[in-house]
């Protein structure tokens, strides 16, 4: 079952026709032969499996009776998904672990059947994987991650176009994929991964929006970012009508002491960046800590959206 705490939808994201490609930062994807392994061989990170520690929480915004956004925890394996609690925690030794947030659009409860149809799809192409390894084949998963979004991205548009209640349905996604190798990065849309690692705390994930383009390359500043009337015109998402989606996928290394952050923008809409690297950077030893903190601010400072975050730590 995907999570998602009812109470409101997010109000309808508009969609601009142009695209929007850029690799995250401050890393480039894994070189092209570094991508390929065979499910769980021996950890290059260490010798004892990392653990991971994570908390996440979902409401609805206020202006609505519904909540579009979703997330997703769950373990994949030979022999399926599995999906996890909200809190909790897991060695990664036996099985891969997968967090997922997206941000549904369109009207009546389309955005919420899109963004967990969405998840819902990856918990079934993901354990794919392993069943290919095991039969002697070495997927590239970057390879591979862009194609499962581009199939379910086709799937989001017939389910659109089978009835005037789904017209126009999309979402955005920020999925993060751990194996003992690497994270592997997969983002569609404003949703956002963040890493706090050595006391600093940077976006790994780009906005698909003009107005996010123009705050990196300096020409605005956040607060005109944040106020801009644009910054939720998207270059890219799942489905939406669009005739195809080319999502952002990385191989990203990661290490014990790293802590991360999946959200949806309603936690953007809250919490500037120094609110952002301030809650991350307390209550290291409490994943669930850190996401209330958080939570509680963005509601209290708007509100308005639907708001989604997981919080996770690798120890």
């Amino acid at each position: 079952m995907i999570q998602n705490h009812v109470t409101s939808p997010t109000t309808q994201k508009k969609v601009n026709s142009a695209s929007s490609i850029s690799n995250s930062p401050p890393y480039s994807p894994t070189p092209k032969n570094k991508r390929k392994r065979t499910p769980h061989s021996d950890p290059i990170m260490s010798d004892s499996p990392s653990r991971f520690l994570w908390s996440a929480a979902s409401t609805s915004g206020s202006r609505k009776t519904e909540n579009d956004d979703s997330f997703l925890v769950f373990s994949a394996g030979v022999s399926g998904a599995t999906q996890l609690d909200h809190t909790s925690e897991s060695l990664l030794d036996t099985e891969d672990l997968v967090f997922a947030v997206s941000d549904g659009m369109g009207g009546g409860n389309a955005g919420y059947l899109a963004s967990s149809l969405i998840l819902k799809a990856l918990t079934f192409l993901i354990p794919k994987t392993f069943k290919t390894a095991a039969q002697g084949f070495h997927p590239d998963y970057l390879e591979l991650l862009e194609a499962q979004i581009k199939e379910i991205h086709h799937s989001i548009n017939e389910k659109a176009e089978s009835s005037n209640e789904f017209k126009g349905m999309g979402a955005t996604l920020t999925l993060a994929w751990f194996t003992p190798e690497n994270l592997y990065v997969a983002h569609a849309g404003d949703s956002r991964l963040y890493l706090h690692r050595d006391g600093q705390t940077q976006q790994i994930t780009h906005d698909h929006s003009f107005e996010w383009r123009k705050l990196h390359r300096g020409e605005i500043n956040e607060r005109q970012y944040r106020t801009s009337p644009k910054r939720s015109v998207l270059c890219e998402v799942i489905g939406g009508g669009h005739r195809r989606v080319r999502p952002d996928v990385a191989a990203i290394p990661y290490q014990k002491g790293d802590r991360f952050m999946l959200c949806s923008d309603g936690i953007i809409d809250g919490c500037w960046e120094k609110h952002i690297h301030k809650a991350l950077s307390q209550n290291t030893d409490s994943t669930s800590a850190t996401a209330d903190a958080l939570m509680t601010r963005a509601i209290e400072n708007d509100g308005s959206d639907d708001t989604t975050l997981i919080v996770l730590d690798v120890r």
